[in-house]
């Protein structure tokens, strides 16, 4: 219903889009992103991208995102392409039959979780905890089960962590002041906590997961795009005792500095900021807190539009038809046209490191937008962190992502000749 009151207006505002509650509007931040004839993907264009049996073409799509994003009245059903929930090459009557069964499949993971906690699928949702230190319902009215093993037992504890940042995600947002819209977003954090054994939930998963809940409007296909853009993203939220998952992409970010920009890396290892541990959010929840929600949309599909590798489907359904389809030797120029620039780019030059994904560049741009403040105010990491923070909401997303081509482009011409 939100969305349909949003849409129904005429307007193309992104505010009526994505809607700021009135005692939030003062302190949010004003869009760059503005949707531009010509240069986004509109919904006539996206609609011209199909042939008659549903197959699309990928590569006319890409160019079109890459020079200036997709319109907000369709960036859900892009989005399902863009992180590989469906296959360009499928037909209209396969996806239907493939969106028909994972919803199915959806349906059964959450009736399952229901059993053990029958507030999952109430429309509503928890923020204090189910079980005590012991293992011991607090509330035996909100548990359908005893916890019978170390499993249930770990994810019933995670169910209140989830509830109290479902309540802090996206605040400012007119969607979020339904509590059914909240619980659907807690819904969905929930069934994934129960099937990922091994990282389950850790926090700033709901900030990756809240824009796919506004956008996508079956709450079973919202899962689905979770959970591919959590394949993309999981290892920035594993943890151990003696490192952090983004530790490996700040290691290549060290690396790219350190290549692309010595002055500047060597100044921050002066100021002990050579781990980079500065840029630990920006990566982690990819640039939430440094832009507005509508110009992270943006970021977020620029960036997807630009890593995407048309084996990306198979690599989920089908890992042995996506491994032999890989090699650089077998693809032309039409087949490369239909990956994104930064993937083009790492195909050619067999740069395949998964920690070289496109966001670590990003944040190398912006290192470089701040080279000389940096190096001239900086006296310590808090002020480099006091700089870095300046950028939300004056930081243009595109500007961003095609200077991080050009530090791609600069560090892969200067390791090969090294």
């Amino acid at each position: 219903m939100w969305k349909v009151l949003a849409r129904s207006s005429g307007a193309t505002e992104l505010n009526d889009f994505y809607p700021i509650r009135p005692e939030c509007q003062a302190d949010a931040p004003a869009p760059r992103f503005k949707p531009r004839a010509g240069k986004t993907l509109s919904q006539r264009r996206w609609n011209s991208s199909f042939d008659a049996e549903g197959h699309l073409n990928i590569a006319k799509v890409l160019r079109r995102i890459q020079r200036g994003g997709v319109h907000p009245s369709i960036k859900g059903e892009v989005w399902e392409f863009l992180l590989g929930c469906y296959d360009p090459n499928s037909t209209f009557e396969e996806r239907t039959e493939l969106k028909n069964r994972r919803r199915g499949q959806y349906d059964m993971w959450k009736a399952e979780c229901q059993r053990m906690v029958p507030m999952i699928g109430s429309g509503k949702f928890i923020t204090t905890p189910l079980i005590d230190e012991d293992g011991y319902p607090i509330d035996k009215s909100l548990i359908g089960v005893q916890p019978s093993n170390k499993k249930v037992l770990q994810w019933m504890q995670v169910l209140h962590q989830i509830g109290l940042d479902v309540n802090r995600t996206d605040r400012a947002l007119v969607f979020y002041e339904s509590e059914a819209n909240q619980a659907k977003l807690w819904d969905v954090l929930s069934v994934y906590a129960w099937l990922d054994d091994d990282i389950g939930y850790v926090q700033g998963m709901n900030d990756i997961c809240s824009p796919l809940i506004i956008l996508i409007e079956n709450e079973a296909d919202s899962y689905w795009c979770f959970d591919r853009a959590m394949r993309r993203m999981r290892e920035n939220f594993r943890t151990s005792a003696s490192s952090m998952g983004v530790q490996s992409q700040l290691a290549t970010l060290s690396q790219i500095m350190k290549t692309v920009d010595p002055k500047l890396h060597e100044h921050l290892e002066d100021l002990d900021g050579g781990e980079y541990l500065f840029a630990f959010r920006m990566l982690m929840v990819l640039f939430r807190r440094e832009f507005s929600f509508a110009d992270t949309l943006y970021l977020w599909e620029l960036i997807w539009g630009m890593e995407y590798n048309p084996n990306i489907f198979a690599k989920y359904e089908e890992p042995e038809r996506a491994k032999a389809n890989a090699s650089p030797q077998t693809l032309s120029d039409k087949i490369l046209k239909q990956y994104g620039k930064f993937e083009r780019k790492n195909v050619k030059t067999g740069n395949a490191e998964e920690s070289s994904a496109l966001a670590v560049f990003v944040v190398a741009s912006v290192l470089e937008i701040k080279h000389r403040r940096i190096l001239n105010e900086a006296k310590g990491v808090d002020d480099v962190v006091q700089i870095l923070g300046d950028i939300t909401s004056n930081l243009d997303a595109k500007k961003a992502c095609e200077e991080a081509l050009k530090i791609q482009k600069k560090y892969l011409s200067k390791i090969r000749l090294n």
